[in-house]
């Protein structure tokens, strides 16, 4: 099979509740200034697992955008025609997913159907959503069974690039095309003549095209990278072409969907402005010819003057160069160059005295050449050989093998928050916080970044700064999807 193959300095790798809440209670917790009016309500927050609305009405002035995503077995043609349709689970059975689009402040109401053989249900990643529509099953809310539905309503706060996957055993689901684009337009988006989204991911298929599903619970992936595909696409197409007019400003929407590969993505006939991380604004800087990463979950927004020439997006994570990409001018030219300059807003760093920030050490151990001998799993204290062998957990937190119910702390509401992070481990991690953004602190300096996911190197140490402004259950995990199963992910409870 004629796979894309790409190697690393590691490894030969293959490529290619309740029932309901009273309304003033539900626009209490979207407005941030009367947040702390829910305080009385903290002690049910943090003892009832599962907060269920059967309803959350928008208010007069605000618009609904209705929505339905049905999760089912489909055939696609995923490896070319060379190669036989591949069975996958999709939304809508679109490959790639159905693009939900809507503007700031908008309510996004889903009515999610589950017509696959196992439970499901979905997460929007990246948006600081209401708690109970947060889709983490066991935590947020129950799973979806087969044949049964659930509607998500979703207040849309912020502008930017987002995305929604399922969020039970994503592992397997989001690595078998369960997931798609989720973009909310702001008033103050920067003008351009087109926009593109592309969803980045890599599938690992066997020798008739197949998802391999032998390897799903394979130890090694959990122990050491996670899941690494062998066939490259964009928007579930292998190298597609897209048109564009020469002249033209666009915007690039990236978003990698993998389990856990790590993108490194570079422009090859043009140059690119990156403006947005995680969908928040951040100072402009430009795509190094290098290549930028882009870890698992994590997003990027580029800016690019299409010249008169076909341009390329490229992924050199490797020593090989693979085109992810075309994009193929047209004969139809808009403006003459120079374009204007971009006249973009400044990013403003939160002021926040340091030494008055709640301190949450996270000690990130575990995983293939680890330091880590023995664990804390359920209570009891095991080595971390018995810990895989028995129960396929081979990461911990502070010691601890953590699950989606594991409490790492309780937080006060309205309370700034430092997660020191050490990640003393070989491996990288895609850390991604729910129902928050936060600003990264590295060597003394904060960043002038607001993420929802940041990727800590092996060795590395940060803080991860936030005001916990938004009460419930937050999952707190590593986004490659077979370390947060084997024990890489936490509850925060804010209340």
């Amino acid at each position: 099979m004629g796979y894309f193959v790409l190697s690393s300095s590691r490894e030969l790798l293959s490529w290619s509740c309740i029932t309901s809440f009273t309304e003033s209670l539900i626009a209490k917790l979207r407005n941030p200034l009367k947040r702390r009016e829910v305080l009385k309500w903290s002690g049910l927050l943090a003892t009832t697992p599962f907060l269920k609305y059967t309803s959350v009405r928008a208010e007069e002035s605000q618009h609904i955008v209705e929505f339905e995503l049905t999760a089912k077995e489909s055939v696609q043609n995923l490896a070319g025609p060379e190669y036989p349709d591949t069975r996958l689970w999709l939304y809508n059975d679109r490959l790639g997913g159905p693009f939900i689009k809507a503007r700031q402040g908008d309510l996004l109401q889903v009515r999610f159907r589950n017509q696959l053989p196992v439970p499901s249900t979905i997460h929007w990643h990246g948006i600081r959503n209401v708690n109970a529509m947060d889709g983490v099953a066991g935590l947020t809310q129950d799973p979806v069974p087969p044949g049964g539905e659930f509607t998500y309503t979703v207040p849309l706060e912020d502008a930017g690039t987002y995305w929604y996957h399922a969020h039970t055993m994503a592992w397997e689901q989001v690595a078998r095309g369960l997931y798609g684009p989720l973009i909310v337009q702001g008033s103050d988006d920067i003008e351009v003549d087109q926009e593109l989204v592309l969803i980045l991911d890599d599938w690992r298929l066997d020798e008739k095209a197949q998802i391999d599903e032998a390897s799903f619970r394979n130890m090694h992936d959990w122990s050491h990278n996670g899941r690494l595909g062998s066939w490259f696409t964009v928007n579930g197409r292998l190298q597609p072409q897209f048109p564009v007019s020469g002249g033209s400003r666009l915007r690039l929407r990236l978003i990698n969907a993998a389990n856990a590969r790590v993108l490194r993505l570079k422009l090859e006939g043009a140059q690119g402005t990156v403006i947005a991380l995680d969908g928040y604004p951040c100072e402009p800087f430009p795509l190094e010819e290098h290549g930028l990463e882009l870890a698992t979950a994590q997003r990027m927004d580029v800016l690019v003057d299409a010249g008169p020439d076909t341009f390329k997006l490229q992924e050199v994570s490797t020593n090989q160069t693979l085109t992810a990409a075309f994009f193929v001018p047209d004969a139809t030219t808009r403006f003459s160059f120079p374009r204007p300059a971009l006249r973009l807003p400044k990013v403003s760093l939160p002021s926040l005295d340091l030494q008055q920030a709640r301190r949450i050490p996270i000690h990130m151990q575990g995983g293939a050449m680890g330091n880590l001998r023995e664990v804390t799993y359920q209570g009891e204290n095991i080595s971390l050989r018995e810990a895989a062998q028995q129960y396929q957990k081979v990461w911990a937190f502070n010691g601890q093998v953590m699950q989606s119910t594991t409490r790492i702390a309780d937080i006060n509401l309205g309370e700034w928050v430092a997660l020191e992070l050490w990640n003393d481990t070989a491996w990288p991690h895609a850390m991604h916080l729910h129902g928050h953004h936060f600003w990264i602190e590295r060597k003394g300096t904060i960043l002038s970044q607001k993420r929802d996911t940041y990727l800590m190197d092996p060795g590395e140490q940060a803080r991860l700064l936030f005001v916990a402004d938004n009460p419930g259950l937050w999952l707190f995990h590593c986004h490659t999807l077979e370390h947060h199963v084997s024990g890489m992910g936490g509850v925060f409870s804010v209340s």
